[in-house]
């Protein structure tokens, strides 16, 4: 175990120096003997190191040359592709990127749902919403973060399609990391709560358009609450899709499922 943890520590060594620029694409890296004297480890460890590199991607070897640097485009290796994309980027605009991607997913997701949604899901959906009410009172941050992401969870499950949790699975620490930033604040934990038992009502009435609206509307407030709690102080509207601050339409009306547990 220990052994591989030292691969690990130099393939990522290697790959920060890479995301640093200090090797660029179609570039080589230093040899092998230059890589183990450096990070104080054996060549085998270099090699190894390597080859998990190569794996992903991230490098290829031309023999008799050495290896060399593929652009990142190239690359297989996901927590490779998600650093470098981070890279250079400031955590706002890491985070609005995220929530580009979620309301991609998430609004079709949610439409899928209403269509396919079994009592199970409907159960679980609840059972979150129980639980992030409960952590709200309680204030308890990692407990909210467990609770919001849990309940999306259930929304991408409940689509039906296999591979719709798998695509935003692959994002999870980046998700939980903005999630946790956001739900630090109540009012944002009031608007999430709200929002969550809105969309498992439009998600119990089983009618696609309605589930997506709710949705819809859900990523709007997250925008708005982003850029009005952490973001760089611009107004709300000021992002795509972000509802204002304060929102001249009239809120609907949360809507009433016979099955829901939550308070209304």
């Amino acid at each position: 175990m220990a052994r591989k943890s030292l691969v690990e520590a130099v393939a990522e060594e290697l790959l920060e120096r890479i995301l640093a620029g200090e090797v660029g694409a179609h570039e080589a890296l230093p040899p092998e003997a230059e890589i183990a004297r450096t990070s104080d480890v054996s060549r085998l460890t270099v090699r190894e190191a390597l080859k998990a590199l190569q794996a992903q991607n991230i490098v290829y070897v031309r023999r008799g040359l050495g290896t060399y640097v593929n652009p990142p485009d190239a690359w297989t290796g996901l927590e490779a592709i998600l650093k470098a994309a981070s890279r250079g980027a400031a955590a706002h605009q890491v985070a609005l990127r995220l929530l580009e991607v979620r309301r991609m997913v998430e609004t079709g997701s949610a439409a899928l749902a209403a269509a396919h949604v079994t009592p199970e899901d409907l159960a679980a959906m609840e059972e979150s919403v129980e639980d992030l009410r409960r952590a709200h009172e309680a204030q308890d941050l990692d407990e909210v973060t467990r609770a919001d992401m849990a309940f999306h969870d259930a929304v991408l499950r409940a689509s039906g399609n296999p591979f719709v949790p798998v695509l935003l699975a692959q994002l999870s620490q980046l998700l939980y990391t903005e999630r946790r930033a956001t739900s630090a604040f109540p009012e944002v934990q009031r608007h999430a709560l709200e929002h969550h038992r809105r969309i498992l009502a439009a998600i119990g009435t089983r009618d696609p358009e309605t589930a997506r609206r709710a949705m819809e509307a859900h990523i709007d407030q997250t925008y708005a609450d982003y850029e009005h709690y952490i973001g760089l102080g611009g107004a709300p509207a000021d992002v795509p899709g972000a509802a204002p601050d304060h929102d001249p339409r009239p809120e609907p009306e949360p809507m009433s499922h016979p099955d829901s547990t939550g308070d209304h």
